[in-house]
């Protein structure tokens, strides 16, 4: 997005391209992908239409996928960000595209990737030399979400209108998502993966993840840098982790040792699960599509992963995407908002950018409101997207319902700034997006009778939902109004194709 402003409103990607004027437009976006075992991108072209006052994706032509490339690692503790910024820059050759024909796009750091001391520097580095890029490192809650919509789980749920489990096999972590009927309904992540342990090409050990040491120790197998793992080591180490792994799957009583293994706390739906999809790298193995080697425990994992589901009596449904399913990149488009029914304080605090969005489940049409219920549907959208650290800064969207009564509306902001305690408390500001045009009546109410000290951004006339990203610009002068950028993740099942 420019930062030029022309007439009171926003210029979009090109010179003298005023979005507010086209009722469709074109836009190249690209999706970078660093996990644990491999980084990959996909280039797409998006058409997007003007409906209702907002811009959806109408069409999506994917341009280029990258090749498969094992995310380098200079040491145990770091990415070699020159080779992978290497291996990008090449994608990009390959693509025929450059950074500055770029419209828009993502950046997730997933799984053991995350964990990495320079993780939150390289998507840092991407996200500031692009200007454009939503950079996401995504915990164990996010990833297991994205990998839900990613590899089609969430969409085939609810278009068959029956519940899958979804199964993400990375190289360091597995994600465990159930969708029924288009939500997800629970999920989990535990650490077993596929490059636990990375052999070099003549067979000897490189890397070992703490996880894979557990494993080895578990199958009293000795391993060291620099040597070859004792025969058979490998296989009995995959077996281990697919008894884990299927005791998680089939949702059986939990074993100390799997127990000891998760990253987030057991599942507890109980319902019937109708299908299992996989996606991740070693997903390739289990449905077949792969047959190449790259030094690590995928080819053993994947069928031992496989028979254990099949002896479980679980139908294996294909997936939409497999090692690709994660974002394929953003959409884009701008809105802007009338000054009359937002509050800023203060001014200086725009603009902000690549604010995420969380979409609380709020019970808002009751009459006295639940403050505490309203604190706790916050407090668990943090939690379901990572963000409960407190680190930045989000924006709350809802959609009013009943009056804006002084009693509803001093409930409401009273559970909201009661969930948002931490961040508010480090400083960051409370943002407010409703869809109604009341936006000015919850800012003045939170800093004239809450009395808050933290900024307060409330805007409204604008529907969000999760997964989306925005950028809240500087008041324009002479028109009170607010240009809005909101940037929604792509799947590669989102969106027409």
């Amino acid at each position: 997005m420019s930062d030029d402003v022309e007439g009171g409103r926003v210029v979009f990607a090109r010179p003298r391209r005023n979005l507010a004027d086209e009722e469709e437009t074109r836009l190249i976006s690209v999706g970078v992908d660093i996990g644990s075992s491999t980084t990959h991108l996909v280039f797409s072209r998006l058409l997007m239409e003007r409906r209702d006052g907002r811009y959806i994706v109408a069409e999506r032509d994917i341009i280029f996928e990258s090749d498969i490339f094992l995310t380098p690692y200079g040491d145990a503790h770091s990415i070699d960000s020159a080779a992978l910024g290497a291996f990008i820059a090449e994608q990009y050759g390959f693509a025929q595209l450059t950074p500055d024909k770029i419209d828009t796009g993502a950046l997730i750091l997933t799984g053991v990737a995350v964990r990495r001391k320079n993780a939150r520097a390289i998507g840092d580095l991407f996200s500031l030399e692009t200007g454009k890029f939503v950079s996401v490192s995504a915990g164990d809650h996010l990833e297991a979400a994205m990998a839900a919509h990613g590899s089609g789980a969430v969409l085939n749920s609810g278009q068959a209108k029956v519940t899958v489990m979804n199964v993400d096999i990375g190289g360091g972590t597995t994600k465990i998502a159930i969708c029924d009927r288009g939500a997800i309904v629970d999920l989990t992540a535990v650490d077993i993966g596929a490059r636990l342990i990375a052999l070099d090409a003549d067979g000897r050990i490189v890397r070992i993840e703490e996880a894979g040491k557990v494993f080895a120790a578990a199958c009293g197998v000795a391993l060291a840098i620099g040597e070859q793992p004792p025969p058979g080591a490998l296989e009995a180490m995959a077996e281990r982790m697919a008894d884990r792994l299927a005791e998680i799957i089939t949702r059986g009583p939990l074993s100390a040792e799997t127990e000891a293994l998760l990253r987030l706390p057991a599942m507890g739906w109980h319902g019937p699960i109708d299908a299992v999809t996989f996606s991740g790298g070693v997903s390739e193995y289990v449905y077949g599509y792969e047959k190449q080697q790259f030094g690590d425990l995928g080819p053993p994992l994947a069928r031992a992963v496989r028979a254990r589901v099949e002896t479980a009596g679980l139908r294996i449904m294909e997936s939409v995407e497999n090692i690709r399913a994660t974002v394929v990149g953003a959409s884009q488009y701008t809105i802007q908002l009338s000054g009359t029914t937002i509050f800023v304080s203060p001014d200086d605090i725009l603009p902000l950018r690549n604010v995420p969005v969380i979409a609380p489940g709020f019970a808002l049409d009751g009459d006295p409101l639940d403050e505490t219920a309203i604190a706790a549907a916050i407090e668990e959208a943090l939690r379901r997207l990572d963000l409960s650290r407190g680190e930045q800064p989000v924006a709350v969207c809802f959609d009013w319902l009943g009056s804006a009564s002084y009693q509803r509306t001093h409930a409401f902001l009273k559970g909201v700034t009661q969930g948002l305690a931490a961040l508010l408390e480090g400083g960051h500001p409370l943002v407010l997006v409703c869809h109604g045009d009341i936006g000015r009546v919850f800012g003045i109410h939170a800093a004239e009778e809450l009395k808050i000290d933290a900024p307060i951004v409330s805007v409204d006339g604008i529907a969000l939902n999760e997964f989306d990203f925005i950028d809240i610009g500087a008041i324009l002068p002479g028109s009170g109004a607010v240009p809005v950028v909101i940037k929604s993740l792509l799947f590669p099942g989102s969106g027409p194709v």
